[in-house]
């Protein structure tokens, strides 16, 4: 099962004097992490390294900032994918502390640092989600916005034309169910539309 993060959570690391700043976070998509990124690079001038890893769907990616190749991004995209994250940023932020630590020694600490962060942070399952298109007669439109509260369901959209249609999403789990009730309270009247 694929989670996502309830919130930001941040960690810190001191390894041989270098000071590793992360953060893990939700994000949509590549614009919103290089939109973060580049505001940490504002926020920190003075860092050595500003590193990250995106786990969105197709849009997933890894960037060592300078660091050797493979000792940053990667490995902190490996700790993303372990805990089987999506929609989830990964960054460090690195001070240089005058001592190099190797290879090795690279990425230990940036898969540290976010695995602290990670292990600190608060999953949050994701559940696909289904886009339902539906008219009702005027008078089953209190019936029908009940329903979408009871089930949880995102309303998008309501056009009070012939019909009242209401475009919304929800758990895809709980699709099936709705259309029934819906169905059964409208007696027929209900027209549903593809997504």
């Amino acid at each position: 099962m694929a989670f996502t993060l309830a919130s930001p959570q941040h960690s810190e690391l001191l390894v041989k004097k270098s000071r590793f700043i992360g953060c893990v976070q939700p994000v949509a998509d590549r614009a919103a992490a290089h939109a973060v990124v580049d505001a940490l690079r504002q926020a920190h001038p003075g860092a050595a390294h500003v590193c990250w890893a995106l786990m969105a769907g197709g849009q997933s990616a890894a960037n060592d900032d300078g660091e050797p190749g493979g000792t940053a991004g990667r490995p902190m995209l490996e700790v993303l994918r372990h805990h089987d994250l999506q929609g989830a940023l990964a960054t460090v932020v690195r001070y240089f502390g005058g001592v190099k630590l190797g290879a090795g020694g690279l990425v230990r600490a940036y898969t540290d640092c976010i695995a602290q962060a990670v292990g600190a942070a608060t999953l949050v399952p994701l559940v696909s989600q289904r886009r339902l298109h539906c008219a009702v007669p005027y008078a089953l439109e209190g019936v029908f916005r009940r329903e979408i509260a009871a089930v949880g369901a995102t309303l998008e959209q309501v056009q009070h034309l012939g019909l009242v249609q209401f475009s919304l999403s929800l758990p895809e789990p709980e699709a099936a169910n709705f259309i029934a009730r819906i169905d059964d309270a409208a007696q027929g009247r209900a027209v549903w539309r593809p997504a």
